[in-house]
């Protein structure tokens, strides 16, 4: 299959930010050199004191300036979790006319030039979630990671995934492919989840709706700039999350 079948189709990549001033350039520019005609890159602020919103409208200003809107900056009022910001610019995706909706995180950790692999598979297979996964073979961490991250994030895999009885292996993945379909089955605005673990809710309840998912491998980096943004209570909502949803399910 080649980038030529993927002309036609939309596909907005939502990149939500706090803090990101160092890595958005970058981001912004390795996104829209991606050989797909319908690739939009929209970025969710949530008033970044380090005037990253800012920095976003000006980008968007630059790669817009030749009449096609590649580029779009949504601006939060407020910083109340990884999962809103997803909810509000996924919503926006999808009312936008968007039929994949991929999201990655602004740091540099998701390899961009797998989108274009996990387009590819989605259409391909017709499935509602394709996952960047570190746990199928051929995934792979970055060796910065030092080793309690590791065991800390295949823990937390393997707990959800025993807790929830699913067999997706990198349940907690924030580098997702979604067809604008299985967002609308699951009606965003009712997740629960406000942090990290909006990423293993909103998977269990596409595949509880009946959708398929496929991992393929990816490489996860480490950020070269900035500081990671997880904290001891959204690790505590990780933890409680899957129990959660088991309870609503039995």
């Amino acid at each position: 299959m080649t980038y030529e079948t993927f002309d036609d189709v939309r596909v907005t990549i939502v990149m939500p930010t706090y803090n990101e001033a160092a890595n958005l350039p970058r981001m912004a520019e390795a996104v829209l050199q991606l050989p797909l005609n319908g690739l939009h890159l929209k970025v969710v602020d949530d008033s970044s004191p380090d005037g990253t919103g800012r920095i976003a409208e000006e980008l968007a200003e630059k790669y817009n300036a030749d009449g096609r809107r590649r580029m779009s900056v949504l601006h939060r009022t407020e910083k109340d979790g990884l999962g809103r910001a997803y909810v509000a610019g996924m919503t926006a995706a999808v009312d936008e006319g968007a039929e994949y909706v991929v999201q990655m995180d602004a740091d540099g950790s998701h390899p961009v030039e797998a989108v274009p692999r996990m387009l590819g598979t989605a259409v391909a297979s017709e499935v509602g979630l394709v996952i960047g996964s570190r746990y199928v073979e051929g995934g792979s961490l970055d060796e910065d990671w030092g080793a309690h991250r590791v065991l800390l994030s295949r823990f937390a895999n393997r707990y959800a995934r025993t807790v929830l009885g699913t067999k997706i292996r990198d349940i907690t993945a924030g580098f997702n492919l979604w067809s604008a379909r299985a967002l609308n089955d699951v009606d965003l605005y009712s997740l629960d989840s406000a942090g990290y673990s909006f990423q293993v809710e909103l998977k269990y309840k596409a595949v509880r709706a009946g959708h398929a998912a496929v991992e393929i491998p990816i490489r996860f980096e480490e950020r070269t700039e900035g500081v990671s943004k997880m904290t001891l209570r959204t690790q505590l909502e990780s933890a409680l999350v899957p129990v959660k949803l088991r309870l609503k399910r039995d």
